[in-house]
């Protein structure tokens, strides 16, 4: 179990690892090639402050068409961390594709946080008895931590912001893939606006943030700050 410390922050982060598999790297960065294979994680983030326990997306319990290996509910993984599903207070979605949002409905006390465009695109994996706060462009959920539509990997796609000192985390949803599209200054190719994954990749490459994204083979569940 990975103990938190909230006595010197007023917040911290944690990256959930609960699957991996394969995806094609055209998929994965703009312009690869269809016949190579790119290893993924699964991967969901919890953010902690004095107040909040908030899940940022919501992970899936089934996937269908992709062969999973080492996979838990994110739910179970939660545990590792020492918190239950019934702990979460929020669940930030940042869009509506399947893996990012089919397990919501583990996280019953929870207030859901959800673009306009994504709430209407994934309106069926929300519990009619859920709280939702639809918001249009971005939504405060912390005096640290912001959501953000960005719109670039669908149409209401969003990022969260988060102040840590001199760094902003910036935990991308699925507007990068992997870390490569960071270092390498290349979008996605898993695009709804292509410019827009374009110019995410060219502002967020800067060393004043550091990006975390939900795919990259290299995350494990850990604490992060």
């Amino acid at each position: 179990m990975i103990k938190s410390d909230m006595s010197k922050k007023s917040l911290s982060l944690y990256s959930l690892k609960y699957a991996e598999s394969v995806l094609s790297e055209s998929m994965t960065l703009y312009g690869g090639a269809k016949e190579i294979v790119t290893p993924i994680s699964f991967a969901v983030y919890l953010i902690k402050t004095k107040d909040k326990n908030i899940l940022v997306d919501a992970g899936c319990d089934t996937m269908p068409d992709f062969v999973m290996k080492g996979f838990y509910s994110p739910a179970f993984v939660l545990r590792q961390v020492g918190l239950s599903a019934d702990e979460i207070t929020d669940v930030i979605i940042t869009h509506s594709h399947h893996d990012h949002i089919e397990a919501l409905n583990h996280f019953k006390n929870a207030l859901v946080h959800i673009s306009e465009e994504e709430y209407l695109n994934g309106r069926k994996y929300i519990p009619d008895n859920m709280r939702v706060n639809i918001f249009k462009e971005t939504s405060v959920i912390d005096n640290q931590i912001e959501v953000i539509k960005w719109g670039g990997h669908s149409v209401g796609s969003a990022i969260v912001e988060i102040k840590d000192n001199n760094i902003t985390h910036i935990l991308a949803g699925d507007e990068c893939y992997i870390n490569d599209c960071i270092v390498r200054r290349i979008s996605t190719g898993a695009y709804y606006d292509l410019e827009k994954s374009r110019v995410f990749v060219e502002k967020y490459s800067d060393k004043k943030y550091r990006v975390h994204t939900c795919h990259d083979i290299s995350l494990k569940t850990e604490k992060i700050i």
